[in-house]
């Protein structure tokens, strides 16, 4: 869907070159015609998804079918490959057997017990194929989480138009609960602040340009918190860092999560008897 500000073309979902454009931007054409000017200096040519999973067997299937389809959306409208990394940590149940389902899918499998290594560990293969990462976006999402058809699309779009790094909303599944607590989806829904500008750090919808995520020197291997570590290092370095609300991740609404004080720690902590 595009947009039109009355006096100019402002946002489009799809990423199409069209002539015209100077030095420091290019026109971009969607489907209905219209226009808009991006920042192309660096334009991004080149994806990584990396997804950490623990025993995640249940949810894991949905994650990389959703991840499929983002992709096929993506390198429809805009000249990107797109390298999906799940990283198998220290799993016992059968998320390897899922993961093989995805031949597409590249695997790596860990013992670290800690989401901060184990996002680490999935940019790191890339890093250690040689290859410039200039032209590359770096995206996480969880494994208990699905993202949205549009949601690499929307990375891409943002990239374009100048953010350095996106960092995303989430939409939680309550019905994912045994038992759908009314007065916790209020409170979550009261507390929950679902705009551009939001003060959330999820590394279920967390995307940044490969340069500056090496810059700072990546995902640090903390148990909880690595999202928030991360965005806080690369705002503290200078990086545009665009905090956004239209391409959300669905992620679970279970309370015992993998991270000890990730999504669910704060769902817990809603809970009229924390």
């Amino acid at each position: 869907m595009c947009r039109s500000s009355g006096n100019g073309y402002v946002a489009c979902n799809v990423l199409r070159p069209a002539t015209g454009g100077s030095a420091t931007g290019s026109k971009v054409r969607c489907p209905k015609g219209w226009l808009v000017t991006v920042d192309t200096s660096t334009p991004v040519h080149r994806i990584v998804v990396v997804v950490p999973a623990h025993d995640e067997q249940d949810l894991l299937d949905a994650c990389l079918t959703a991840l499929a389809t983002a992709e096929r959306r993506v390198v429809e409208v805009a000249p990107v490959t797109v390298s999906t990394i799940v990283v198998l940590d220290a799993c016992t149940d059968g998320s390897a057997r899922i993961a093989a389902r995805h031949p597409s899918v590249s695997v790596v499998p860990v013992a670290h017990r800690n989401v901060g290594a184990a996002r680490a560990a999935g940019f790191a293969q890339d890093l250690n194929g040689g290859l410039s990462h200039a032209d590359t976006w770096y995206a996480t999402t969880d494994a208990d989480s699905t993202v949205g058809e549009q949601w690499l699309v929307g990375h891409l779009r943002h990239a374009a138009e100048g953010a350095r790094a996106v960092v995303g909303t989430v939409s939680v599944r309550f019905e994912d609960r045994i038992v759908d607590d009314e007065a916790l989806r209020s409170s979550y829904d009261a507390q929950y602040v679902n705009e551009s500008g939001h003060p959330h750090v999820h590394g279920a919808n967390l995307g940044v340009r490969a340069t500056d995520y090496w810059a700072v020197g990546g995902f640090a291997p903390l148990a909880t918190g690595e999202d928030h570590d991360l965005v806080r290092r690369l705002e503290l370095g200078g990086t545009v860092c665009r905090r956004v609300c239209d391409i959300p991740v669905d992620t679970s609404g279970r309370l015992r999560g993998r991270a000890p004080d990730g999504m669910a720690g704060f769902l817990r902590s809603l809970e009229p008897s924390a």
